[in-house]
């Protein structure tokens, strides 16, 4: 499993899968060696039947983006949105990219390394909406660095939007963000996943 997050070596093998996201049909390019490359998968899918589409345009986050989904609906749905879609896959990103121009959403979707947000002019803006399904499996102590990372960027009255397990410890993670400091609470539990909604 933790070859999702590196930069897999090997031939890629593409392929095309369908997938239902905020009441619109999107066609997505994956491939193997990113996460979930054969389908949307089920965390992701329960995040978007929980929640809706941002209401406002802004500068939205999708952390861990994979081949895309999350990112390329929130520029989808909200076509005044500027998107940062980060992952530390190479392939995932390319792969994001791709599905950007073919979905229309290039020129407002920018596909980054996490070492690269913030080497821009926008570097010193807060983002309005992150949304993760977060890569629970690296471990506790990296998955609190990599929110302790982004959750300070929430611009104020900002939100963040999290689908995570509730096997892999969604109820823990809900208290350690709360005792960070941030408001955490329980939007939605669904087929054994926890919707954490967080305020900047």
């Amino acid at each position: 499993m933790s070859h999702y997050f590196t930069s897999p070596d090997g031939p890629q093998k593409q392929r095309e899968i369908r997938a239902s996201i905020w009441g619109r049909d999107y066609t997505f390019t994956t491939a193997n060696g990113v996460f979930s490359g054969t389908r949307l998968d089920p965390g992701t899918a329960t995040l978007f039947r929980e929640t809706e589409p941002p209401q406002r345009p802004g500068r939205f986050a999708d952390i861990g983006c994979g081949f895309g989904p999350i990112a390329l609906a929130l520029a989808t749905e909200c076509p005044g949105a500027v998107v940062d879609a980060v992952d530390v896959n190479d392939r995932a990103l390319a792969l994001t990219r791709l599905n950007a121009e073919n979905l229309g959403v290039v020129d407002r979707v920018r596909v980054l390394r996490p070492e690269d947000v913030g080497r821009d002019a926008q570097s010193d803006q807060r983002y309005d909406q992150l949304w993760s399904n977060p890569p629970i499996r690296i471990g506790k102590p990296a998955l609190h660095a990599l929110l302790l990372e982004w959750l300070p960027r929430l611009a104020p009255g900002g939100q963040a939007w999290m689908v995570v397990s509730k096997n892999l410890g969604a109820d823990s993670l809900q208290q350690w963000i709360g005792a960070q400091g941030w408001s955490c609470e329980r939007a939605a539990s669904s087929k054994g996943f926890r919707i954490l909604h967080v305020e900047g």
